[in-house]
């Protein structure tokens, strides 16, 4: 068989495949063809979830006659300076985007340069189809019409418009993300979708592309080392998602999807969440052209790092730096689905009392009217004057509800605890601190406790008898299925030491090889907390509640459980005001 050619139509569509795989990649290219063309609106129209048109209309520098021709010619691009691969410092710059995307659709493109004439182009499937003057404001005006309408090997393979519409947008907001000084627009079979102002802060325009509710509950990121510069914004570990749909990176100003980030945002947020949670994220790294590589990945969503290990250092110790800093802070807003559940005081008469009579009950007829159970509560005499709420961020305790939750009342409205998970958190942290220090403490068993167990888990144990010892847990083989405990940490208390070591064997079976020494030991310590803690159920006097308050003020991260849970909320007076009417 001998070698040869392959036709100039067939080379753009095998180009195609590699840049178009769906209407939201070929709608990207285009994007930011119109970002690095210095536009300051654009605007989207789509239809059919992109499948019969893609248009973008943007304000930009816009190309000449002569240029509309070699645009669409493959590896022609204005992109590059002085032919240097590394110094890439716009979006695109392969130059295979219109060429392969005519190859594939019907092309028509309209362009004016600021002080001349208009002209347009209509390329049909890679065939000139017709051009000649166009009237439009200066700018480029791009549609793409019936995508792979003529590829129906390519077309088949298209999904539901509604899923390809779905990605059409996550490419719009991720790329509208990383630019707030532009104007995006967005209209889907005719109806308008979108719609970002130019000039927003850069807070502003990720809770408009995420959660309106995003900037009272997240924590603001700035960190240089080097050439290095990261900024962003990152949601606190009580306000996240149950996917990771909503975690955007950027590198210098270009969304990627590399598997170092994300996995460095795991490692900074393994403290704070469980596994099936996930913060809300934008991260944007901005590095010198020259120390990442951006042509890894024919689309370009996919970078190289020239120090990788700089770079990861850098999320996760300015990540955990700044949720250290945010202190007790929780996620500020109530959920409003409990909120709906409270009960309004009727204000007609209930069916179920006579009305003939109507004498006026007292409290004790009330009650033996609906036949409600006598309330059980507890007073206590307070042994010093208790403080004004004004002089402590989480309030003054107030009472203990189910001998579960802290009431307490702050100069700006109420605060509930959850006093299990808010000590979960204070015993975690003395933990981390003991064991940098000295050691954590150990408190000998009078007598030794035998935990038996499955031959795998003693196993995993076993492996693990010295961290255990530095956190201040003895253990020893003790026959092929079972463990035996000799001393616990003394700041637990007292624990149920049988099922503290099963779930200790539980935790290290489910590890990700992957984790640290470090991260496992945080995992474990996390686990001896929440067997240490103060359990729910138990009445605390007022004196206990209001220094677990203090303590929690004082403590890092003491806003959320160990498994990212919040441990208080706050009810403001507005919100409390509008459970009564009075707003």
């Amino acid at each position: 068989m001998s070698i040869r050619r392959l036709p100039e139509h067939l080379v753009n569509r095998i180009a195609a495949g590699e840049v178009v795989e769906r209407p939201a990649s070929a709608l990207k290219e285009l994007v930011e063809n119109s970002i690095d063309a210095g536009a300051n609106q654009i605007s989207i129209r789509l239809a059919n979830g992109g499948i019969d048109l893609i248009e973008i209309a943007d304000d930009g520098c816009g190309m000449a006659r002569e240029e509309l021709a070699i645009a669409l010619e493959r590896h022609a691009t204005s992109k590059l300076i002085n032919d240097d691969l590394e110094q890439i410092a716009t979006l695109g710059f392969r130059g295979e985007a219109l060429p392969s995307i005519a190859s594939v659709a019907r092309l028509t493109i309209e362009s004016r340069v600021r002080g001349h004439d208009g002209w347009q182009r209509i390329v049909d499937h890679g065939l000139l189809e017709s051009e000649g003057p166009a009237a439009l404001p200066p700018g480029t005006r791009i549609r793409a019409e019936g995508l792979f309408s003529k590829v129906p090997a390519r077309r088949k393979f298209l999904k539901s418009p509604r899923s390809e519409y779905a990605a059409c947008m996550d490419a719009i907001k991720r790329i509208a993300m990383a630019r707030e000084d532009i104007g995006f627009s967005v209209e889907h079979d005719g109806r308008r979708t979108l719609s970002l102002p130019p000039g927003q802060s850069r807070l502003d325009r990720v809770a408009a592309l995420t959660d309106r509710a995003l900037p009272e509950n997240s924590i603001a990121l700035e960190l240089e080392r080097e050439a290095v510069h990261l900024s962003g914004v990152a949601s606190l570990p009580t306000f996240t998602r149950g996917v990771a749909d909503h975690q955007f990176l950027f590198v210098n100003r270009r969304p990627v999807k590399d598997r170092l980030l994300v996995g460095a945002l795991r490692g900074a947020y393994a403290d704070f969440l469980a596994r099936d949670r996930h913060p809300v994220v934008a991260l944007f790294l901005d590095v010198l052209p020259t120390d990442v590589d951006v042509n890894v990945h024919p689309a370009k969503t996919e970078v190289r790092f020239r120090e990788p290990a700089l770079v990861r250092g850098m999320i996760v110790s300015g990540l955990k730096s700044a949720l250290t800093e945010a202190g007790h802070r929780s996620a500020s807003r109530a959920n409003a689905a409990p909120l709906m559940g409270w009960q309004v005081e009727p204000t007609q008469t209930s069916p179920a009392i006579p009305t003939t009579s109507a004498p006026l009950f007292g409290f004790q007829e009330t009650r033996q009217a609906f036949k409600t159970p006598e309330p059980m509560a507890r007073a206590e005499t307070a042994a010093a004057p208790i403080p004004e709420p004004v002089e402590y961020p989480l309030g003054v305790a107030r009472g203990q509800v189910a001998n579960t939750y802290i009431v307490a009342e702050a100069e700006d409205g109420l605060i509930i605890v959850d006093q299990h998970a808010a000590h979960e958190r204070l015993v975690l942290e003395k933990m981390r601190r003991a064991s940098e220090g000295q050691g954590v403490a150990a408190q000998a068993l009078l007598i030794p406790e035998v935990v038996e167990l499955e031959e795998p888990a003693c196993d995993r144990l076993e492996a693990r008898v010295a961290e255990f010892q530095e956190l201040g847990l003895t253990l020893e083989r003790f026959g092929p299925s079972a463990m035996l405990v000799r001393s616990v940490p003394a700041m637990l208390g007292k624990v149920d030491v049988v099922r503290l070591v099963t779930d200790l064997a539980d935790e290290l079976a489910a590890f990700d090889s992957a984790l640290s020494l470090k991260e496992k030991l945080d995992a474990v310590a996390g686990t001896m907390a929440c067997h240490g803690s103060v359990r729910a159920g138990r009445i605390l006097s007022v004196t206990e509640m209001n220094a677990l308050l203090r303590e929690m003020e004082v403590t890092p991260h003491s806003g959320q459980c160990n498994h990212g849970r919040p441990t208080w909320i706050k009810l403001a007076h507005g919100d409390i005001e509008k459970l009564f009417g009075r707003r």
